[in-house]
């Protein structure tokens, strides 16, 4: 893969990574790497993640929004130039990893900052180059977690990417498939029983939900690991089943799922929590209680203050649009009238 092309490109094309990534590319790097290319070390490196694990927990409390550009010139201005550098093999696996995190964080920025073509293709081509240089360096969990994080993002597109989005939710369990941590098996898992609930076919999508509580339910009493798949929890399994079983028509379990999120696991992200209760509030809404939608979003109107994201700017439009029906309820009006101005400041 040519990196001039990742440090340069400014348009996003169709998804076209489910090639065979280059496996010679790092040793032939170390191999012609010129002698006047800066020394690349576990510094380097240490740096990388650093920032991923910074940018990354700024992302989840505000949205994608907030830090991406800073996160655009880092993956650029830094780690760009360190993958033309000079390094051991060893380091440049390592190099080669923590790249592929950046990258994959800048992906899902841009897609959570915006849902417009632009925004889009280039999310895609951000998850296209987090996945190559993951396969290029050896780690399957790296290259599975951009694989689903593609498989996300054409899910969230409707429909008429479905076919796309089940190709990458299998294409990333086939990395998976030899993982140890149940966690990201679980959360490969859920992705393929989503991609399967967008397809219609939802005598797949329950299996795969079924091997993914399996999964999950390994993990009750273990702490999260760092990699981003073993920051599944089972509270964040809670909620990604609940939103499946909704695409399935299981309302009434759709529902409980997402109140079990909140209330027996809790979600520490704010920008999480903001998207369950947008999404629990359509729910309840949707099975006749007003009372409880209200409650709900209520809540959601509080929590998601400040986020920059498309999902939680998704949520508050969903709210005023299903409550224009109520305009005679007082609640219901002066709760629009409130996602109105949290949609001014977005």
């Amino acid at each position: 893969m040519d990196r001039r092309i990742f440090l340069t490109a400014s348009g996003g094309t169709a998804l076209a990574f489910l090639g065979v990534p280059d496996a010679e590319a790092i040793t032939r790097r170390v191999r012609t790497a010129a002698p006047t290319a800066v020394r690349v070390g576990a510094g380097e490196v240490t740096a990388i993640e650093t920032m991923v694990n910074t940018l990354g927990d700024l992302a989840a409390e505000y949205g994608g929004g907030h830090a991406k550009r800073l996160a655009v010139n880092y993956l650029i201005d830094n780690a760009g130039p360190w993958l033309q550098g000079r390094y051991t093999e060893a380091t440049g696996r390592k190099l080669y990893a923590a790249t592929s995190q950046l990258a994959h964080l800048v992906g899902w920025m841009t897609q959570d900052e915006g849902d417009d073509r632009r925004h889009q293709d280039m999310a895609q081509h951000y998850y296209g180059h987090a996945w190559r240089l993951a396969a290029e360096a050896g780690e399957p969990e790296l290259a599975a977690t951009a694989l689903r994080g593609a498989a996300v993002q054409s899910i969230a597109r409707g429909p008429r990417h479905r076919a796309q989005a089940f190709a990458l939710a299998e294409k990333a369990m086939t990395y998976a498939k030899d993982l140890d941590d149940p966690r990201a098996v679980a959360y490969y898992q859920s992705t393929v029983a989503e991609a399967a609930a967008l397809d219609g076919n939802h005598r797949l999508a329950t299996q795969a939900l079924v091997a993914s509580q399996t999964e999950i339910e390994r993990t009750a009493s273990a702490p999260p690991g760092q990699s981003w798949a073993s920051h599944f929890t089972i509270g964040r399994w809670a909620y990604a089943s609940g939103m499946i079983l909704a695409k399935m028509g299981d309302l009434p379990a759709a529902r409980d799922h997402l109140h079990q999120a909140l209330e027996s696991y809790g979600l520490d992200r704010r920008r999480t929590r903001a998207s369950v209760l947008g999404n629990l509030g359509a729910l309840h809404l949707q099975q006749g209680d007003l009372d409880g939608a209200l409650a709900v979003w209520s809540e959601f109107l509080d929590c998601a203050d400040g986020i920059q994201s498309i999902k939680v700017r998704g949520a508050a439009e969903d709210l005023r649009m299903r409550l224009a029906r109520y305009e005679n309820v007082t609640a219901a009006r002066e709760l629009s009238q409130r996602a109105a101005v949290l949609l001014a400041r977005q």
